[in-house]
């Protein structure tokens, strides 16, 4: 991310978006220096193909949130329609002439692609526009980089950076082509950039192998569940549709819960009581959101699995949005990515409180396929609807009588 030169972020550390820079010409790039504070940035949205006015309202709101959750300040927007990107700019060379001026105006020195660009196109464009250029999913990965607090989830965000990194090393980096060279070195001998792209590899295999190892805990603690024939339940759902503040209300638990989006990474398990149910445990997963980065989804598999091994997935809908819609269409497509699609699940619309919902707080639907709960409607600030949430619960898992020696089911019929 960016054009920082090698030295991959410590664990769970961001990249820093805190930064200004007199551009220092590079051969073959730039770099840019960083300073201290908040960022100023101009945003950039366009409309691709047949895309909607509507649909670019609601991505340029959510990219403003993300920002806003990345620690920058906005200073500028630009916005525009085009068939499809060009190869070199991503924008028209018109439109890199009006992000440059929007961002001198501003004193802006991030200009921030609410889309995903390719390495050669960000060198071009921060060329072009003499500051730094990051795309959507560089900025997904900072958020999480600044949201990470276990061991695990720093493991995974790092792994996750040093992927992305994997793929610009090229940006900036000609003068990492010269051939190593000395005494007892002669020959052709190995490109210092090529040693760059080998020290990654050897970190990225090394974190895999980590994680991996944590991998194999977790799934060490689902089978301990699963001879205690306790029923796990996972919550999934878009971010900042309310999941840690549902997780709290219904254990009893103080996990940090924030109006923000990627307020909580790390995963949380906790007991969950539900008269006349089995005994359930709860785990609160990562968010999703649209275009969540495959370095993502790859190196939290690991936190995923609490979803894909779930016996109900809880998918909280955030029912104040206007694109609840598309949000619930963004995390089946998530789900289906990690092989959770299998799961059953129970929606729950949150929020019902700051929406026209609030007639509906507390309404079961039913399934008239299974004659299961397969909606809930609730507000897990107010506590509104989560007695009918464990009414829906206990529909699912009801408590089954079993007894500890044979004959003990033959002994109670007869009695």
């Amino acid at each position: 991310m960016g054009t920082k030169p090698l030295n991959s972020p410590k664990s769970g550390e961001s990249p820093d978006f805190s930064n200004k820079s007199p551009a220092a010409p590079v051969r073959g790039g730039l770099q840019f220096e960083r300073r201290r504070g908040n960022d100023r940035a101009v945003l950039v949205q366009l409309a691709l193909g047949k895309a909607l006015a509507s649909d670019v309202a609601d991505d340029l709101e959510e990219l403003q949130a993300l920002v806003s959750s990345a620690g920058a300040d906005v200073v500028g927007t630009i916005t525009g329609k085009r068939d499809t990107p060009d190869p070199a700019l991503f924008v028209g060379s018109g439109k890199a002439g009006e992000i440059a001026i929007t961002a001198s105006e501003g004193s802006a020195e991030l200009v921030i692609f609410n889309h995903s660009l390719s390495g050669a196109q960000e060198r071009n464009l921060e060329r072009e526009l003499q500051c730094r250029v990051v795309d959507r999913r560089a900025l997904i990965l900072d958020i999480f980089a600044q949201r990470a607090r276990s061991a695990e989830g720093k493991l995974a965000v790092e792994l996750a950076q040093l992927q992305h990194l994997s793929t610009r090393l090229v940006r900036g980096w000609s003068h990492l082509e010269r051939q190593r060279g000395g005494i007892g070195l002669r020959g052709p001998g190995e490109k210092q950039l090529e040693m760059d792209r080998r020290i990654i590899g050897d970190k990225i295999r090394m974190l895999k192998e980590r994680l991996e190892k944590v991998e194999r805990q977790r799934r060490t603690q689902r089978r301990q569940r699963e001879r205690s024939r306790t029923v796990s339940i996972g919550i999934v759902g878009y971010t900042n549709a309310g999941k840690s503040t549902l997780f709290n209300r219904l254990t009893a638990s103080r996990t940090y819960a924030a109006d923000q989006l990627f307020a909580t990474l790390d995963t949380t398990v906790r007991k969950l009581f539900v008269p006349e149910a089995q005994p359930l445990v709860v785990s609160d997963t990562v968010g999703f959101v649209r275009a969540l980065p495959h370095e993502l989804v790859d190196a939290f598999k690991a936190t995923l699995l609490e979803a894909v091994e779930s016996d109900l997935l809880l998918h909280v809908v955030d029912g104040a949005s206007e694109a609840r819609e598309q949000q619930i269409e963004t995390v089946d497509s998530v789900l289906d990515e990690i092989g959770a699609a299998h799961v059953p699940r129970l929606i729950v619309v949150n929020k019902c409180d700051l929406s026209g919902l609030t007639g509906e707080v507390g309404r079961i639907e039913i399934d008239p396929e299974t004659g299961l709960p397969s909606r809930v409607f609730v507000s897990a600030r107010t506590g509104e609807g989560i007695p009918s949430l464990r009414q829906a619960l206990q529909t699912h898992f009801p408590r089954q009588n079993t007894y500890p020696f044979e004959g003990a089911s033959d002994s109670a019929a007869a009695a």
